[in-house]
């Protein structure tokens, strides 16, 4: 009787999914600027008193280290993402890396404030350029499938994971050396990736040339700029000054104005078809809110274990270092489980366990149980949110042709910064607003589970009538790939 030697499709996915030795190295250089730009995000909070004190800085400044970067970094994000495009992706990469690596320099050896803050602000422009250009580089290098899945969720690991590490290397280094060291380590990351990666990363980009749409990167720049400036400045003084509102009204305003600019005009910068379709919309939609409250519970669970139950800096840092190991397994894990179940079942699945996991921590009180407590759930939930950062970015590009990856993308990782920036303003300012810390910080819990939870709801409903308006197989394909 003769063998049937017909691979099953399990088998066909792990074929798939296997990446050779070239691909490897590219998925390093790749995943390796991402973590660097992710570290960069926390690597300097527990760093900012000592900061101050050295530089000469006042409290109520300090808070420009971290908006000097946000700024530019959330800002300049599609519009790079669309030159990428247009001129080239590698070549705006590789400039991206220069440039960070230069301005970690600068604020490495910053002498006052002003050359500090001048380094943060390229670090963020190096970080626009990275970021966008970096995703759709790997989204173009691996195609849609298991390949995309595994390399999607290597890198969405180590961007959540970054985000960890930093943490806990920032209390380290400046412990052991200086506050100067925690950019000193992001100036050689770049100093190690810079000279790899234009041997390895294919240059792309899309076969026509059309015009900048410069009318529309002006509009979109400016009002992600003053849209983060506004929320990240409402975070430490409140949505009452006239800087801050003003910056919110005009940055809605050149937003709105983007969009009408965009529908005029012939080569847009921004798609509105492609944000009509409804994974770009929903999926976007999913990802906003699990980055948003997320960060929103690594704040506010900083201040209550620091301030509420008395750990010291480094001591906190490792509770979140738990979180980043787990986190690895949860990217590690996170492809098996959309191979199996989809990207639209996982990521309604990650907001909801996200959101329920989140209800748990409102069982804190003050005993040194609520350590434990908190340590576990915030591993847990952060699992879950891994999952949904891997799918929601699935779930907006798939099915997005390679001249528009850039596009994509660019949305992705703004998605993400946007997320990042307005959780804290928005939400974490209830916690120390509140007449007491511990019920500040329920209360903020609560409303970020109510609205995770809400999430899930729509983002199910949302991509469930995109499937049934398609009249297709759900994007995800489970089984035939």
């Amino acid at each position: 009787m003769a063998i049937d030697t017909t691979p099953t499709p399990v088998a066909e996915r792990r074929t798939a999914a296997r990446l050779s030795t070239r691909d490897r190295l590219v998925l390093f250089v790749l995943c390796a600027a991402q973590f660097m730009v992710a570290l960069d995000f926390s690597v300097l909070n527990v760093a900012l008193p000592v900061l101050g004190a050295d530089l000469g800085m006042s409290t109520s400044a300090l808070q420009w280290a971290v908006t000097a970067f946000a700024l530019p970094s959330g800002g300049f994000l599609l519009l790079f993402g669309r030159i990428g495009d247009l001129y080239g992706r590698r070549r705006l990469f590789l400039c991206g890396l220069a440039l960070f690596g230069a301005a970690s320099l600068l604020a490495t050896l910053a002498w006052d404030p002003a050359s500090f803050l001048t380094g943060r602000a390229l670090q963020g422009l190096g970080a626009a350029a990275i970021v966008p250009t970096g995703m759709s580089l790997l989204t173009t290098t691996f195609p849609e499938g298991p390949a995309r899945d595994r390399a999607l969720g290597i890198s969405g690991t180590l961007l959540s994971l970054g985000f960890t590490v930093g943490m806990v290397a920032g209390g380290v280094l400046t412990d052991l050396l200086s506050w100067r060291s925690t950019m000193g380590l992001l100036a050689l990351f770049a100093l190690v990736v810079l000279p790899l990666a234009p041997r390895l990363l294919p240059e792309s980009r899309t076969p026509e040339r059309p015009r900048l749409d410069v009318p529309g990167a002006v509009a979109v720049t400016g009002g992600l700029l003053a849209l983060i400036y506004a929320l990240t400045t409402a975070a430490e003084h409140g949505f009452g000054r006239i800087d801050v509102l003003v910056a919110l009204v005009a940055g809605l305003v050149l937003l709105a104005a983007f969009v009408a600019v965009e529908s005029r005009t012939s080569a847009p910068l921004v798609s509105l078809p492609m944000l009509r379709r409804r994974t770009v919309a929903w999926g976007n939609l999913g990802g906003l809110v699990t980055f948003s409250m997320m960060s929103t519970v690594v704040f506010v669970l900083t201040l209550y274990l620091q301030e509420v139950l008395g750990l010291g800096a480094f001591e906190t840092g490792l509770v979140f270092g738990v979180q980043g190991v787990l986190s690895v397994v949860a990217g590690s894990c996170a492809p098996r489980v959309i191979g199996r179940f989809g990207t639209r079942r996982t990521l309604v699945g990650a907001l909801a366990g996200q959101g329920a996991v989140g209800l748990s921590l409102l069982a804190l009180g003050e005993g040194g149980w609520s350590v434990v407590l908190a340590t576990a759930a915030v591993s847990l939930a952060s699992m879950c949110h891994l999952g949904a950062i891997i799918s929601y970015g699935l779930t907006v590009t798939s099915g997005v042709p390679d001249e528009e990856q850039g596009l994509a993308t660019g949305l992705v990782t703004s998605t993400q910064q946007v997320g990042i920036t307005v959780g804290i303003p928005l939400l974490g300012v209830l916690a120390t607003t509140a007449t007491g810390l511990r019920t500040g910080v329920h209360t903020v819990l609560v409303l970020d589970a109510v609205i995770v939870l809400a999430a899930a709801v729509l983002v199910a409903v949302g991509l469930r009538v995109a499937r049934a308006e398609s009249g297709a197989v759900e994007a995800e394909t489970v089984g035939t790939r």
